[in-house]
Parts: structure tokens; sequence; C-alpha cells
């Protein structure tokens, strides 16, 4: 990564959004929020948006909200759209372009995401897939029982379980929309088993990369 690259991201993006996909523990929030320190944009992860809307929710949608965020166990699509999506054009956001961590996870969530970020001048410029298999990601557990290593996933990543059903929902219901932003040809994929820079290097010259390709 050089400040060149930097600078044409930078200059790409605008006010647009980029939204950071991949399994558990494959690093996306780590990704995502150094992007957004180097871009200057707001980091915002569905747990995020999920405590922003509590804010001004109705107390049956703030007790669905807390359901979302304290356990991970997502809300149906008609509440996911009711709750979440009108943050992502909320005043506080203008000017700013936004980095998101799978915002919009569900087949049937993407077309309002990407119309409330159209909205609030968000405009989705692209979407990384950070691509790590079934093996790495238990290989990633095992290593977060460790006390000292906490800081790979979610406290209650610890449960075998929780993972599993993530891995499955991933495989259900997040692939296909993954797939429609291929279609769309705003997919960046990016091999998410390397180190942490080598990761982050990669997501930069891809994106880099893309800029260039996709000058209008």
């Amino acid at each position: 990564m050089n400040e060149r690259q930097i600078v044409a991201v930078k200059d790409w993006l605008g006010t647009g959004s980029i939204n950071v996909f991949g399994v558990a523990f494959s690093g996306k929030d780590t990704v995502g929020k150094r992007l957004a320190e180097v871009l200057g944009a707001k980091f915002l992860s569905s747990g995020d948006v999920v405590r922003a809307a509590r804010e001004n929710a109705s107390d049956a949608q703030i007790r669905t909200a807390a359901k979302i965020s304290d356990t991970g166990v997502w809300a149906p699509t008609e509440e996911f759209q009711e709750l979440i999506v009108p943050y992502l054009y909320d005043q506080e956001l203008n000017g700013y372009a936004l980095i998101l961590s799978m915002v919009g996870r569900w087949i049937g969530e993407e077309e309002p995401v990407m119309a409330a970020l159209k909205r609030g001048g968000h405009d989705t410029r692209a979407v990384i897939l950070l691509n790590v298999s079934e093996d790495e990601v238990w290989r990633r557990w095992e290593l977060a029982k460790d006390p000292n290593a906490r800081n790979l996933g979610r406290a209650d990543d610890l449960d075998q379980r929780t993972v599993q059903g993530r891995l499955d929902e991933f495989r259900d219901k997040t692939l296909p929309v993954i797939e429609i932003y291929s279609q769309m040809g705003l997919l960046i994929e990016v091999n998410g088993e390397q180190s942490r820079d080598g990761v982050f290097d990669e997501v930069v010259d891809k994106l880099e990369a893309f800029v260039v390709n996709n000058k209008s």
C-alpha cells in the first residue's frame, strides 16, 4: 500500500460506500476498520447500525434490535428494512464515505440497502469478499479459545454450534447476495488466508485496479 493508491481510491470513492463480506473469523471488521481509517470514511458493522437505529426505535423494535445485537441472530427481512435501512441515509452520515461490514447479508436485503445508500449519497461502489475456507475458519476458532487471542472474533464465537450456524447461514443466505453483486460487476475477491497486512495490501491493490478498470 502506498499514498498514491490511497489517494486514487479515495478520489474515486467520494461519499460512496464499500461493503465488506466474509464468513466468521474472516477478518472483515479488521479490514473494514483499517480501510475506513486510511480513506477517512465511517465504518459501520451491522451491529453498529442496529445500535444507532435503537435510539429512534419503538419498544418492540428495540427488543428486536437487542436480540440482533446481543445474540447475533439476524432479523427477518421486513424487520431489517423497517429498523436498519433508514439509518443508512441518516443525516449524521452526510458527506462521508462509508465502509460497511456485511450490511444486508440476507438475499432480498441487498436491494433496499443499495437504495438507502443511494438516497443518502453513498452509492455502492464496490463489494469486497474475503475468501476463507471452512477449514481455516475452524483453525482460527481453535486459536480463539486462547484468552490471549480474543480479538479474533465475537465473544459468542467460542460456541461451536453458533459458528456452524453462521457458516450455514453464509452459505445459504449470503452467497446468493454476493452473486448478485458479482453479476452487477461490483465484486472484488480477496484471499483472506494471508497475514493481516497481506490481506489489506491485496484489498488496496485490487481496489486500485478496480478503480482503473471502472473509470467513467
